[in-house]
C-alpha cells in the first residue's frame, strides 16, 4: 500500500504514515534548499542549521558543534530503554554538488525522525538525528564514534540513493574499504637547461610511480581500486620541479585486501623514489573507511518495511563499489545502510545528471517513502522485545570485539 492507504490503517503504522504526510512538506522543502547550497566537507554551515532548526521548531533537542566538528549536531527527542541513532549526510562534492544526493538523504532521515515522534513514547524509543559532516571526504562519522558521541546507542541507520535498478534490500551487500593518502617527494631544483643534470626531478619520480600503478593494475583482482591525482607537479618548464604531491587512494571489499593493496600501492611510489633520488612521504589524508556490515536483524524489519509499502524486498546485488563512513559505524552498532533507486534516473552517481535528478518530484517521492521505511523499521524492532534483546546481544559483541581491535 501507498502512503496515503498506510495512514488510514490504524494503529502505530497509520501514526508514521500521517506524521510523514504531515511534514512532507518541509521535509521536501528542507532537501530542495539543501540541493541549492552545496557545501564541501566540514563547511556544511547551511544544512546544517537549516536541519537543527526544523527539529527544534519541532521539539527536538539539539546539540551543536559535536564532537569538535561545527557542522556535526545531535537533535534528541523521545525516552525510553532503546536508543535509535538516524545518521543524516548533508555534504556535496566539488563542481557537481549533491550528486550523491545527501539532500535526499538529510530529508529522508529528518522525515523518519520526525514519523517516530508520535510514537516514541508508547514504543520506548529514543530518537537522536545525527548529523554527520564530511562523508564524502573526511571521515565525519569515523569522528564521532571516536570521540564517544555515539556510545549510547543501540542501533543505528540511514538510506543512500542510487539510480534506478538497484532495488531496495541491502541484505548480503557490502562496500569497500578505503583510505587515502598523499605522497610527497622530495627532489632538486635545478635550470632545465642549462643545467638540468644538477637537479633531481620529483616530478619524473610522480610519473614512474603512475606508470608502476597502471601496470599493477593488471595484477590486482576486479574489485580492487586504486585512483590517484597529481596534485602538484612542477610550477615552470625551465625549473627542474623539487616537490610533487600525488593523492591517492585504495579500496577493496575486506580490511586484508584493503592492507594488502595498499602495500603494494605503497612500493609503487617508492620505486618512483628510488629510480630517480628523491625522497618520499606518505600520509593519511582522511580515516580510514571499513566495509560496511549490515545487520540481519534490521533488514528483516527493513524488508517488512518496504514490503508494506509495496516495494520489492527481495535481497539485491548492491552497488559493485563505493565506500561509506557508515561502514566504520556497522562495525560498532548494528545498522543499516539501504540503497534505495530513483525511478527517474538510470544515471550514475557523482555526475551532473545524477544532481539533477536528486532534485525533482519524483526522488522527492521515493525519499518520502525511504524516510517512511526508515521510520516502520524503528518501530518494528522496538515492538519486538526478542529482537530488541538480539540487536542489544550483537552491540555488545561489537563492542568487545571492537575494543580488542584497539
Amino acid at each position: 500500500m501507498d502512503r496515503a492507504e498506510l495512514a488510514t490503517s490504524g494503529g502505530t503504522r497509520a501514526a508514521i504514515a500521517q506524521a510523514v504526510t504531515r511534514h512532507a512538506e518541509a521535509a521536501v522543502s528542507l532537501a530542495r534548499a539543501i540541493h541549492e547550497w552545496p557545501e564541501q566537507a566540514f563547511t556544511e554551515h547551511r544544512a546544517a542549521a537549516a536541519i537543527t532548526e526544523l527539529l527544534a521548531r519541532e521539539g527536538f533537542a539539539v546539540r551543536h558543534g559535536v564532537a569538535e566538528m561545527p557542522t556535526a549536531f545531535t537533535a534528541t527527542v523521545g525516552e525510553g530503554p532503546l536508543t535509535v541513532a538516524i545518521c543524516v549526510e548533508y555534504d556535496a562534492l566539488p563542481n557537481v554538488g549533491h550528486a550523491c544526493g545527501h539532500n535526499l538523504i538529510a530529508g529522508a532521515g529528518v522525515a523518519a525522525a520526525l514519523a517516530l515522534q508520535p510514537v516514541a513514547a508508547e514504543l520506548g524509543l529514543r530518537v537522536v538525528v545525527v548529523g554527520t559532516p564530511a562523508e564524502e571526504h573526511g571521515g565525519g562519522k569515523v569522528l564521532l564514534l571516536e570521540r564517544g558521541v555515539l556510545d549510547d546507542v543501540d542501533l543505528a541507520l540511514m538510506v543512500h540513493a542510487l539510480p534506478a535498478g538497484h532495488g531496495f534490500n541491502p541484505q548480503g551487500t557490502t562496500t569497500q574499504a578505503v583510505g587515502r593518502y598523499r605522497a610527497t617527494f622530495r627532489g632538486r631544483g635545478s635550470h632545465a637547461a642549462a643545467a638540468p643534470h644538477r637537479g633531481v626531478n620529483a616530478a619524473d619520480a610522480a610519473v614512474v610511480a603512475q606508470v608502476a600503478i597502471g601496470l599493477l593494475r593488471q595484477q590486482i583482482p576486479g574489485d580492487h581500486r586504486v585512483s590517484a591525482v597529481v596534485a602538484h607537479g612542477g610550477d615552470a618548464t625551465n625549473i627542474i620541479p623539487e616537490t610533487a604531491i600525488v593523492d591517492f587512494e585504495c579500496r577493496a571489499f575486506t580490511m586484508p585486501e584493503y592492507e594488502s593493496l595498499l602495500e603494494r600501492v605503497r612500493r609503487c611510489f617508492e620505486a618512483g623514489a628510488l629510480a630517480t633520488g628523491a625522497t618520499l612521504q606518505v600520509a593519511p589524508t582522511e580515516p580510514v573507511y571499513e566495509p560496511l556490515d549490515h545487520d540481519d536483524v534490521l533488514c528483516r524489519h527493513w524488508a517488512g518495511a518496504l514490503e508494506t509499502l509495496g516495494y520489492d524486498a527481495a535481497p539485491n546485488s548492491g552497488p559493485r563499489g563505493g565506500s561509506t563512513d557508515m561502514g566504520n559505524v556497522s562495525r560498532v552498532i548494528p545498522s543499516i545502510h539501504p540503497w534505495i533507486s530513483l525511478p527517474n534516473t538510470e544515471a550514475a552517481i557523482h555526475t551532473a545528471d545524477f544532481a539533477r535528478a536528486a532534485d525533482e518530484d519524483p526522488a522527492y517521492d521515493t525519499m518520502l517513502d525511504a524516510g517512511t521505511a526508515m521510520a516502520l523499521t524503528v518501530a518494528s524492532v522496538a515492538a519486538s522485545a526478542q529482537d530488541v534483546a538480539a540487536l542489544r546481544a550483537r552491540r555488545a559483541e561489537l563492542a568487545q570485539t571492537a575494543a580488542g581491535a584497539m
